[in-house]
């Protein structure tokens, strides 16, 4: 059985990740917040053993008790896991020989991973809580496809404007949320943005109204290229360590940054006043899941013995308070704290998700060109 971390371990081992949406899940799982799901299920699944007949492939933080508490109880054990560091990885592995069962893609590499033959199609029928997952996130793109439905959604978080209302006020208020105050000049030098190509062609492409963010035309590129320019000379950093943001913003050193929901509760705790954004142009969101793996040995009754566990309200209660995410199941909104979801932003999750900028996979090429302009921009060219 995978070791339960408590939160001080899970954010020291997760803090410093390269972005994809998911490594943002492995860096958002820091906000200190009383466990008040499962906690049956923690305290008897401490010795049971794992389960030989199914491996789910997923992310460090996934392979504990309370994601799989449904299947603990009929089964009396958990199933077994193997953990890679990113999507790609896990890809490649697959693609290797590597047979799995269930693994938990992102949205942006369902179309990829089902081009290679990987994704059995889902039965619906079979999955308890359908009828309670959020009907966006059913449909959330690459989640069907050839009419076949494929990826069972599970959380979704986001990226956004933390700031200081206290000191930047003439941004404060839903109605004055906008990303431009990350180039803000009367801030310089008090602004932070995540160092990822990502997170920054993200935000600039939305700054500057992009069609596609994740794959901009020339022209938009050539806008996006002097936005970023502009940006560099007032920020006070390019962030890899979402705990200096903290500090940065705990301190007044920043104003405001790029930063993620579990970053809202961490601060508040300390009562520092701050104020998550809802942009104008948009906020980002991602949306991650399981999928069952073709090539898999499993029983299918295992499969969505553990599908049914990890879509469950109590997972997702688990998942709120602890991760700081947005889970698929709506029953467990009902069984959150309201305080805690306003905290989040996501008090609102159906009107949250209607405003929401998905996260969308940027085509290799387009990805090569970025990393490339972004690396020189920062060197001061």
């Amino acid at each position: 059985m995978g070791k339960i971390m408590d939160i001080q371990e899970f954010r020291s081992r997760l803090a410093n990740r390269d972005i994809t949406r998911r490594d943002a899940h492995k860096a958002l799982a820091s906000l200190g917040v009383a466990t008040i799901a499962v906690p049956v299920v923690r305290a008897q699944a401490q010795n049971v053993e794992t389960d030989p007949d199914l491996m789910v492939f997923t992310w460090a933080g996934y392979d504990i008790p309370e994601f799989a508490g449904s299947y603990i109880e009929k089964h009396g054990m958990m199933p077994s896991f193997s953990l890679w560091g990113e999507e790609e990885e896990g890809f490649q592995k697959m693609r290797a020989g590597f047979q799995p069962d269930v693994a938990a893609p992102c949205t942006y590499s369902l179309r990829r991973w089902y081009d290679a033959g990987l994704l059995e199609p889902l039965d619906t029928s079979r999955l308890e809580h359908w009828d309670d997952i959020f009907p966006s996130l059913k449909t959330v793109e690459g989640a069907v496809l050839d009419g076949q439905q494929v990826f069972l959604p599970i959380d979704w978080g986001n990226s956004s404007v933390l700031f200081r209302p206290d000191l930047a006020p003439e941004y404060a208020g839903p109605e004055n949320h906008s990303w431009t105050i990350l180039f803000d000049e009367k801030y310089a030098g008090r602004l932070g943005i995540y160092d990822s190509v990502d997170g920054v062609f993200g935000v600039v492409g939305a700054v500057i109204g992009a069609e596609n963010p994740f794959d901009m035309t020339d022209e938009e590129l050539e806008r996006a290229t002097e936005m970023m320019r502009e940006q560099r000379d007032v920020l006070r950093w390019y962030w890899t360590d979402i705990t200096a943001v903290e500090q940065g913003l705990a301190s007044g050193e920043l104003v405001a940054s790029y930063a993620w929901n579990s970053s809202v509760l961490e601060l508040k705790k300390q009562g520092v006043p701050v104020e998550y954004m809802n942009p104008k142009e948009g906020i980002y969101t991602w949306v991650c899941g399981v999928v069952h793996i073709a090539t898999g040995e499993a029983p299918d009754e295992k499969v969505y013995d553990y599908l049914n566990a990890i879509s469950s309200p109590e997972t997702g209660v688990f998942e709120i308070t602890e991760f700081g995410y947005g889970h698929s199941n709506m029953k467990a909104f009902e069984q959150v704290d309201p305080e805690t979801l306003d905290n989040l932003g996501i008090s609102d999750p159906v009107a949250f998700m209607e405003s929401s900028r998905y996260f969308s996979e940027i085509p290799p090429a387009t990805r090569e060109k970025y990393i490339a302009l972004f690396d020189e921009i920062k060197a001061g060219f």
